[in-house]
């Protein structure tokens, strides 16, 4: 039995729209299997994601003249095509529309289709259908059990075409897509702003860690050159405690993870979102200051990361390293050049292939180069924090309009 939605529009006139209607998708739908059999060789290739279908023209280029594309499918401008593979965001899959280009070559394990002639469907409100935790519910009753092998989700064709979609009227159907779409424009506006601050504070770090640019003192003097010592020379490290996520309270002593310099932190933490309510020893509480980096990681490059904790009496734990520097070393300055400018140092040194595992020793054996002055150490350090703080501010904008349209789409498809 069709739910009702709890948010609806009124016709322009005032009055209400009709009720909306269940059918299945294989009723406005139909599946595309044409084939690309004069194997055109001049349309973009979609290679393991959907992606492809918005930009994969430079990897296109690179690759498509020895590569044989006659069995692929041909999808035209406005299709679509869901990949039935388990992916970060989508856990039944992706749907896209090809929207960039007039069409695109795709592998014969997507299902593609395409809107019936003369359906009374908009194409942008599916788009934005699709997108609902509605669908995904939909999809996620017919993925076979244990079907996630090798991220692969075990749907058959006949069954994603018998999944029921919500119908309004199409006038209706056009006010949703409306707003949906106007909410869609402001996201992709913030995302854009922050895209360019994190490439402005990129392209700020390159210039201040190879020295193109230098701060002065105060007075106007310059600060001495910088100065290279190992890891070990400047700082200590030590192993966080012995704690998982099974340790996470409500309440208590803020806590850091290991993976959460993965997912939460950037190179400076100062609002810890975890606590712990499990008593651990001193040395495993943070002192302001303190660098940590993980212990182990899926890859070499993953581990190379570090975050700098600027707050007293944090818990530490799980596969991290506390690195605690000494006083002519400013934590901030450490974890700043420890990600940016030391990383391939780490990355080189990381031993392992499924799990990637990183010692102690070894650490304490890379060389850093860095301000020899703790002024200018603060300056750069106080230049990036700020930068780091527009970034921040940029982001939790982006969340706020992100979480604004999951409710939309809640409420409009219940």
């Amino acid at each position: 039995m069709m739910v009702a939605p709890k948010l609806r529009f009124k016709a322009d006139d005032g009055s209400a729209f009709p009720e909306w209607e269940e059918k299945t998708l294989g009723d406005i739908v139909e599946r595309v299997t044409r084939k690309n059999r004069d194997n055109q060789t001049d349309v973009p290739l979609t290679i393991s994601s959907l992606d492809g279908l918005v930009d994969q023209r430079d990897y296109f280029k690179k690759t498509v003249a020895s590569k044989d594309m006659s069995g692929y499918f041909l999808l035209q401008n406005g299709e679509f095509a869901y990949n039935k593979s388990y992916s970060v965001g989508f856990d039944y899959g992706s749907i896209k529309r090809l929207d960039r280009y007039p069409c695109g070559a795709l592998s014969t394990l997507y299902i593609c289709f395409g809107l019936k002639p003369n359906v009374d469907i908009d194409s942008d409100y599916l788009t934005h259908y699709f997108d609902s935790q509605k669908w995904n519910s939909e999809v996620a009753a017919i993925c076979a059990e244990g079907a996630r092998n090798h991220g692969l989700l075990n749907v058959s064709t006949s069954d994603f075409f018998d999944i029921n979609i919500m119908s309004p009227s199409l006038p209706e159907q056009r006010k949703i897509a409306a707003l949906l779409s106007s909410v869609d424009a402001v996201i992709a506006a913030q995302q854009a702003e922050v895209d360019a601050w994190e490439q402005r504070k990129k392209g700020v770090m390159q210039k201040l860690f190879s020295q193109e640019v230098r701060f002065k003192a105060d007075d106007g003097s310059e600060f001495p050159e910088w100065e290279e010592k190992t890891l070990g020379e400047l700082g200590t490290f030590t192993k966080g405690a012995a704690l998982s996520k099974a340790d996470i309270s409500d309440d208590g002593r803020p806590l850091i993870l290991y993976g959460e310099l993965y997912t939460t932190y950037n190179e400076v933490a100062v609002h810890i979102v975890r606590h712990t309510e499990q008593n651990v020893a001193d040395r495993f509480l943070s002192r302001v200051g303190d660098v940590l980096i993980p212990t182990s990681g899926e890859t070499a490059e993953e581990i190379a990361t570090a975050t700098c904790v600027m707050q007293e009496g944090v818990v530490l734990a799980g596969d991290l390293y506390i690195y605690r520097t000494v006083d002519e070393l400013d934590g901030r300055i450490a974890s700043y050049l420890l990600n940016h400018s030391v990383n391939k140092k780490i990355s080189n040194i990381a031993q392992g292939k499924s799990v990637v595992h990183i010692q102690a020793k070894e650490l304490s054996k890379v060389i850093m180069s860095y301000p020899a002055s703790l002024e200018e150490q603060r300056k750069i350090a106080d230049c990036l924090a700020s930068m780091d703080e527009v970034i921040r501010k940029a982001k939790d904008e982006l969340a706020k309009w992100q979480e604004l349209k999951k409710g939309l789409l809640q409420q409009m498809f219940v």
